[in-house]
């Protein structure tokens, strides 16, 4: 058995190949095609027929007919779905509906939807919402302070994002903890270009950093995270911004960018260790606020057992995981610096103290080996 996982972006096609031994998945083969739209690739159904030919070179696969099924991430699903669900036309349109609360994200992952359907009519394919993790959250933590009637008439919640990352290592805790899910308070940090924290009480996220859209909460690469509010309409009157040019500002020239001009963590903490003020400003401000979730998540979980790390800087920048658990003894987190800096080398690892009552985790995110899994659970489910 073998089952293909797309993550379809705006000008991106990312797929994983992996073969189903049991409900156990094994990665076989993966790529990423990028700068659709181009001279070298037209649309994204030239992407796909690429990707089949890349495929078939590498003798994985001759014919899209040859899988089990397709898992496709899809980032908003709304209230609508709080788990995966084999794609129909009935799920097309719900997603589609679903468009304007994911502008940037639902139509391409749509697009892929589409394309693979029409592909590989016969083969079961699912939709895996970087959402439905967070569908747990209670009323007093996903309902913001406005007027009841919008969140009524428009669905104005938080729904949280990165569900499937927070979802992942919350397993893999478990696993490495020995010790079951439902007996444990988790928080998970998932860290990348974009940021997000989740308080997680027996494997259901309670509450999340991400908001309605994915700007809110932490600091990231080029969001802001959370400011206030009336700054937008400060920067309108007098710079005359408009709400298009406010929505640039937010999401692709601020946080980490537009503190330091640079987005990519590593290159900042290079800058930094070089004497460059702003780029040592980002960084503080950056782990500052992941400090700030930790607090507030420990207080709404009334204590945690693990800390988890995750994420392309949650697991690769030792510096950044240490600022962030500084000075939190009085709550029971110690870092142990030494065992801090270790490589992970692709494995989970604790780096906490001692005499530290939180246990602090790195963990390997895989969302893809996550939707793979989840893709062969529901094909198994409706299947048998």
């Amino acid at each position: 058995m073998k089952i293909l996982v797309l993550n379809s972006g705006s000008s991106s096609l990312k797929y994983q190949l992996f073969t189903i031994h049991s409900v156990k998945c094994e990665l076989i083969f993966s790529g990423l095609i990028e700068q659709i739209g181009d001279s070298q690739i037209l649309d994204h159904s030239q992407a796909l027929e690429k990707m089949i030919q890349t495929l078939k070179e590498k003798q994985h696969l001759q014919s899209l007919t040859e899988l089990s099924g397709i898992g496709h991430r899809v980032v908003h699903g709304g209230e609508e779905f709080t788990a995966p669900v084999i794609i129909n036309e009935q799920v097309i349109t719900a997603i589609e509906k679903l468009c304007p609360l994911a502008p940037l994200h639902n139509p391409a992952n749509l697009m892929g939807i589409q394309l693979a359907r029409k592909k590989a009519p016969k083969i079961l394919q699912v939709a895996v919402f970087d959402t439905a993790f967070h569908q747990s959250i209670p009323e007093q933590a996903y309902l913001y302070a406005l007027p009841y009637s919008l969140y009524e008439q428009h669905k104005i919640r938080r729904y949280g994002f990165h569900g499937t990352s927070h979802h992942y290592v919350t397993q893999q805790a478990s696993l490495y903890l020995n010790k079951p899910l439902n007996t444990l308070k988790l928080i998970s940090i998932h860290l990348g270009n974009g940021a997000s924290a989740t308080a997680i009480n027996k494997g259901q996220s309670i509450d999340t950093s991400m908001g309605m859209t994915p700007l809110e909460g932490l600091v990231m690469g080029t969001r802001s995270g959370d400011i206030d509010p009336a700054i937008l309409f400060y920067l309108n009157r007098k710079t005359g911004m408009n709400i298009d040019e406010l929505d640039t500002l937010l999401n692709k020239q601020s946080g980490l960018k537009g503190i330091c001009g640079e987005n990519d963590m590593r290159r900042i903490i290079d800058q930094a260790e070089q004497g460059d003020h702003t780029s040592t400003l980002a960084i503080d401000i950056f782990c500052y606020h992941i400090k700030k979730y930790i607090g507030a998540y420990l207080a709404s979980l009334n204590g945690v057992d693990a800390i988890i790390f995750t994420g392309g800087i949650g697991e690769n920048a030792p510096l950044i995981r240490q600022m962030a658990c500084e000075n939190l003894n009085n709550l029971g987190i110690k870092m142990d610096t030494e065992k801090n800096q270790q490589k992970n080398k692709g494995n989970s690892i604790d780096i906490q103290h001692h005499s530290s009552l939180v246990k602090i985790l790195v963990i390997p995110t895989d969302e893809e080996l996550e939707i793979a899994e989840q893709t062969i659970q529901l094909i198994n489910k409706t299947t048998d």
